[in-house]
């Protein structure tokens, strides 16, 4: 863990070095000596970190550089906030020494009142440095080893045969039989039995404790199962493995009569040529249990020929990509959690046995379950920990539910380390990250990816923006299953949640090495030394905020609801004085009844520019309707999001100087001088108005455009939006009656892939499939076509999925051809009240899982459309 944190800190070392070359003048060489330093030392930590658990003079070198990190950050927020925006230092004297040159230079920069003394900086830098030397000679006594070394005798290490173990033991039966996974083992048979001759692999992914082992084994023993197969054979594998191991391991299982010593004094070639001559001409099933990594069965597959007979490979894994590429010919199947009602079944077998409990123990009982989301592990570790318990156990168990869970079960522990320690530095930082969100929260991606980018956590990609990097770091958190997502909409990950048991897990190890700190109430108020805060109480003023450590460089803020009595400088006031260093500060204000119903408004208070390090700043349902021109010190600020305003306000003219700025949120009327800030990303909302008197060439990066007209104005032209060439999603609301312009202009926009219109359009393009080609999500709302608009849409190469809204098609009769919409999965047509016929041919829409058809009274939905059910009600949630 503490290798995220060092990484990281060497990471903005680097940026520092490029960021602020003018101001650091003579003192970028100590700072460059310092980043060298770390990076010799990350080497080691590796090492030093498995150690220290049986070391206490090790764990307290990795506490040192822990501590130490966390200094080097302070100076330099420290720096950046006495720098503010002066002007660069002349570094070009030449001085004999460093602190002589710094003595003599100490290059006085006037900022205000404010004085920025170099010589003091200096100071501090070359103390960090001979901090981390000191500690790096501390190394040679620990007899730490370098990473290299470390990984070449890490296979085979006892903690790796330890949890294999465990993992071969680990069964969630019941006398024979699983709760749960019917549904699941019917599939998995009907691809294990198929008549299929080829060699196949069915691939079991899912989160640590689902139950993929337990499920194969269910498989596996199957009677029918065992009368297809000739041979069987079972190997667990885990993340540190020996292929020639894994063979003589298969070699044992399948029962082969041969000597053992014979076996071991081959070498793996020999070993795959003996394995492959044996199972020539005979049907097996060979599961591969706990696979890390897609090239376990590529280095294991050749000594399993393909005898055309119905042979079978079964892989569990908890990663997506490992089982969807583990093989050329294969099915990936996820697993799920369990319902409600099996969970139950499974909890009640577990802990009441064949006993019934009383009505106080099931109400708490339910109550623990859950907790559990479903996780197989957990309600199996639950039921056996209360059986035996007393009654009157049971709430002390509830209250502290995951610390009694992982004290009576190593596995639970072991199994979700085993996770978290796979992960790259990058993903350990996102990861640990999670943990400051309060628990079952629905956490909202485009903000989480946002505050992932302003806490640094994301590099720069040649190719892609940092977005996008966190973006796929997300993305691989959920295909390693260590989160869950929530809500889709439009195509995309709208919402992810963290299982209680990862979040735990996230919590512990981020305060091992003192990455974050939660107050829930305010018992919990304790000071602490970590940078980053999360409140997850109400807090009235800045009372609450007086234990939080001043030198923080986040605060999120959760479940806050604003005082329609006090001005915003009441809470932001103290809290922008005390916290000068914050980088990030997320304020999660609840909507307001008593505000909303009098319409109170606010000023975002002036004291806010105090944090000239902030590069994220969310205030919502907070009612602003005037920012101040100071904000323009913010120079930093990448991300102002103030929506939940119901009403629009103006920005102010200085908003064009916050050069970084990638991300406006909220309502915004009137002159917005924007032009210039070539790095905005998104845009919402913008009235229609203010957006035309937008120059957009230099808008080059816009990604996200949201425009709202709240009066009927003269047709709406697409030519400013042309000019967007990296436009993804663009949202358009004109008020009743408006029309749009031609739709042609919009070809140039070739990354266009989510179009959400409301307004009169009345005739669609010829060549429509030309003007949209990549187009995935389109909306239609108000447009009055008279046409039939389905023989244009069908040809959308790339939709997958179309709302026809409210008045979007005014005819009768709608056809869907054959073989049209080839990639459409969800379709909605919400209250065409005209339509009275719909034809859809043979072959059309085959990929459709969602359909709804709303206050069309006269149609008759075709036959086969009948068994599609209904999307999600926020699959096309326009606020999205």
């Amino acid at each position: 863990m503490v290798d995220a944190v060092v990484s990281f800190v060497v990471q903005r070392l680097g940026d520092y070095l490029i960021q602020e070359a003018a101001f650091l003048g003579e003192v970028r060489t100590e700072v460059r000596s310092l980043k060298k330093e770390l990076e010799w030392m990350l080497c080691f930590i590796k090492d030093a970190e498995d150690k220290q658990v049986d070391d206490p003079m090790i764990r307290q070198w990795v506490s040192d550089i822990r501590d130490v990190a966390h200094d080097i950050e302070d100076v330099l927020d420290n720096f950046t906030l006495r720098v503010g925006d002066s002007a660069a230092i002349d570094d070009r004297k030449r001085k004999p020494s460093f602190l002589g040159k710094m003595k003599i230079c100490s290059c006085v920069l006037n900022q205000g009142k404010e004085k920025i003394d170099l010589y003091n900086i200096g100071k501090e830098i070359e103390e960090l440095r001979k901090r981390v030397s000191d500690i790096s000679r501390r190394r040679e006594s620990y007899r730490l080893e370098s990473a290299t070394n470390y990984y070449l005798e890490a296979k085979g290490r006892d903690v790796s045969r330890r949890v294999t173990e465990l993992r071969r033991a680990t069964s969630f039966s019941i006398e024979g039989n699983v709760v749960g996974f019917d549904d699941d083992v019917s599939k998995l048979l009907a691809k294990l039995l198929s008549k299929e001759p080829r060699r196949f692999v069915i691939s079991v992914y899912g989160m640590g404790g689902l139950g993929k082992t337990t499920l194969a084994r269910k498989i596996y023993h199957n009677n029918d199962v065992k009368n297809k197969f000739d041979r069987c054979a079972w190997v667990s594998v885990s993340q540190d493995y020996d292929t020639k191991d894994l063979l003589l391991r298969i070699i044992r299982s399948f029962k082969i009569n041969v000597l053992t010593r014979e076996l071991e004094e081959m070498r793996e070639e020999d070993l795959e040529r003996y394995l492959h001559n044996y199972l020539q001409g005979k049907s097996y099933l060979v599961v591969v249990d706990d696979v890390w990594q897609k090239e376990t069965w590529e280095s294991l597959k050749r000594a399993f020929p393909d005898n055309k007979n119905g042979s079978r490979v079964i892989i569990t894994t908890r990663i997506k990509e490992v089982a969807e590429r583990s093989d050329e010919n294969a099915y990936a199947h996820k697993l799920r959690f369990l319902r409600p009602d099996e969970s139950w079944e499974l909890f009640c077998e577990k802990a009441f046995r064949k006993s019934n409990g009383s009505e106080g123990l099931e109400k708490l009982g339910r109550e623990m379950v859950e907790k559990c989301r479903g996780l197989p592990l957990a309600i199996v570790v639950l039921g056996g920990l209360l059986s035996m318990k007393k009654p009157q156990e049971w709430r002390r168990v509830r209250d502290h539910l995951w610390q009694h869970l992982k004290n009576d079960c190593i596995h639970i522990s072991s199994l979700l380390n085993l996770s978290f320690r796979n992960l790259s530095h990058e993903l350990k930082l996102c990861f640990l990250y999670l943990g400051l969100f309060p628990e079952d929260f629905e956490i909202n991606v485009q903000t989480l990816i946002r505050l992932l980018v302003a806490e640094g956590f994301i590099q720069q990609d040649t190719d892609r923006s940092m977005e996008e990097v966190a973006e796929e770091n997300l993305d691989e958190l959920i295909n390693r299953s260590l989160i869950q997502i929530d809500k889709r909409c439009w195509g995309r990950i709208a919402t992810c949640r963290v299982h209680d048991l990862l979040r735990d897990l996230a919590i512990e190890q981020a305060k091992k090495i003192k990455f974050i700190h939660i107050c829930k109430d305010a018992p919990n108020l304790i000071s602490s030394s970590c940078r980053r805060q999360a409140v997850h109480f109400r807090i009235i003023g800045d009372w609450g905020l007086g234990h939080c450590n001043p030198r923080s460089s986040s605060l999120l803020l959760f479940n806050q609801r604003w005082d329609p009595s006090l001005p915003l400088t009441y809470t932001l006031g103290p809290l922008s004085s005390r916290f000068t260093l914050l980088r990030v500060l997320n304020f999660e204000g609840v909507v307001s009844n008593v505000l909303c119903s009098v319409g109170g408004c606010y000023n975002l208070p002036e004291e806010i520019v105090k944090l000239v390090n902030l590069k994220y700043l969310r205030l919502t349902n907070a009612h602003i309707d005037v920012i101040p021109s100071c904000i323009a010190k913010l120079q930093r600020l990448q991300t102002l999001d103030i929506s939940g305003n119901m009403a629009f306000m103006e920005l102010p003219r200085e908003i064009c100087e916050l050069k970084e700025l990638r991300h406006l949120i909220g309502n915004f009327t009137g002159t917005l001088n924007i032009e210039n800030l070539s790095n905005l990303q998104t845009l919402k909302y913008v009235e229609r108005g203010s957006w035309a008197e937008i120059n957009p060439e230099k808008l080059v990066n816009l990604r996200d455009l949201r425009i709202i007209s709240k009066y009927q104005e003269e047709e709406f032209s697409f030519k400013s939006i042309a000019y967007l060439k990296n436009l993804q999603l663009l949202s358009i609301r004109l008020s009743d009656d408006t029309c749009f312009d031609s739709l042609q202009p919009l070809s140039d926009c070739s990354y266009l892939i989510d179009l959400r219109l409301s307004g009169k359009i009345e005739k669609l393009p010829e060549d429509l499939h030309e003007v949209w080609p990549n187009l995935e999500c389109l909306s239609l709302k108000k447009s009055h076509l008279k046409e039939d608009p389905m023989p244009k849409l069908e040809k959308l190469p790339n939709l997958t999925i179309l709302d026809l809204g409210l008045k979007s098609y005014c005819g009768k009769k709608m056809i869907c051809t054959t073989k049209g919409f080839h990639l459409l999965e969800i379709l909605q047509l919400i209250d065409l009240n005209d339509l009275a016929q719909w034809q859809v041919g043979d072959g059309a829409m085959p990929m459709l899982r969602g359909l709804r058809v709303t206050n069309a009274y006269r149609l008759k939905i075709p036959e086969r459309l009948k068994s599609i059910p209904l999307p999600t009600e926020w699959e096309c949630d326009e606020n999205w």
